[in-house]
């Protein structure tokens, strides 16, 4: 079987960079959960983490994981697109399980903005990539543009939520002050 790899070339460029910064933010959004909550680990709720923060992780390292994914040297786009097709259909599970959370939250009442940006969002860009891993097999040059759009998506999210977060915790939270 000859090696038909070629037709992902064209985007190493694209997904060691995504990759990259996927990793990148992934640790600092670390980073900045540690720094602004320790002084105040024992009597913030977890449940905002496991809404809210914890999901923003999640998307950066789907992103890592569909960019590393299609770094690979696969024999074709159908082997490709089995990794793509686990991230967006682990996605939309995770967001089914980010829903029920979000419902049941009671420090905090989520407006229309945070349920575009926490499920409605994530859920395009995760539902996008499992259609993709169908179409990888068919139009992989074209789908591949589908699935960039998905990865930047990701990672546009959680940058949005991650501001969103350390902006929530920087003024104090639901109690409306900073400490």
């Amino acid at each position: 079987m000859a090696d038909t790899s070629s037709f992902l070339t064209p985007w190493s460029n694209f997904y060691v960079m995504a990759g990259s910064s996927a990793a990148a933010l992934t640790g600092l959004m670390f980073v900045v959960i540690t720094l602004v909550g320790a002084e105040e680990r024992s009597t913030r709720n977890r449940d905002g983490i496991s809404t809210f923060s914890t999901p923003t992780v999640v998307h950066f390292c789907a992103a890592l994981f569909v960019a590393a994914a299609l770094s690979a040297p696969w024999r074709s786009p159908g082997q490709a697109a089995v990794p793509v097709g686990i991230a967006g259909i682990l996605g939309i599970c995770y967001l089914l399980r980010v829903t029920y959370l979000t419902r049941r939250i009671t420090v905090y009442t989520p407006d229309v903005e945070d349920w575009v940006w926490y499920t409605v969002l994530p859920l395009v860009a995760y539902g996008t990539l499992a259609g993709c891993a169908i179409a990888l097999a068919f139009v992989p040059a074209d789908t591949l543009f589908v699935v960039a759009g998905s990865v930047l998506l990701l990672i546009f999210i959680g940058i949005r939520n991650a501001w969103d977060v350390v902006t929530f915790l920087a003024i104090g939270g639901p109690r409306g002050g900073p400490g």
